[in-house]
């Protein structure tokens, strides 16, 4: 079914290019939802769960910075700061001081570590469930598609 049937539009898209954003918009809302439902059996949010897989894919030992996370999730630090506070006291995330004392480093707890463990395989389930109506060129081309409208915003 189209966008346009999904919202019961009685006129049509001002332009494919408006159809095509609005199609992103929605299928985005729908994996968010999505993925709210499948991280609440973790007691986790997707959110919260990103910012676990960004420490754990690219902080090494030493952890990110709360800046460094900021940027990587594309959210203002003081979005991040409270995230990090939430995690922080359910210990999946801990802060460490940096050499610089205005940053702190942060990193995954071994709780959390532990749980990211557990969950990443019923991930990679649910990401190859939800994904597996396209066929792998299909999600070349998608890829690639969203790599050029990042690139041009």
């Amino acid at each position: 079914m189209g966008l346009k049937e999904e919202l019961h539009l009685k006129k049509p898209f001002v332009s494919i290019e408006h159809e095509a954003l609005l199609n992103l918009y929605y299928t985005s809302i729908r994996i968010k939802k999505h993925a709210a439902e499948f991280f609440s059996s973790y007691e986790l949010t997707d959110v919260q769960f990103h910012l676990m897989m960004l420490l754990a894919h690219h902080g090494g030992d030493e952890g990110l910075s709360q800046a460094r996370l900021s940027e990587l999730m594309m959210v203002n630090r003081a979005n991040v700061t409270g995230l990090i506070d939430r995690l922080e006291k359910i210990d999946m995330v801990r802060r460490t001081p940096a050499e610089d004392r205005r940053y702190n480093m942060i990193q995954l707890t071994q709780k959390g570590q532990k749980l990211l463990e557990k969950l990443d395989p019923a991930y990679g389930k649910e990401v190859q469930k939800a994904m597996s109506v396209l066929s792998k060129a299909d999600l070349k081309h998608l890829i690639a598609a969203c790599e050029k409208l990042r690139g041009n915003l």
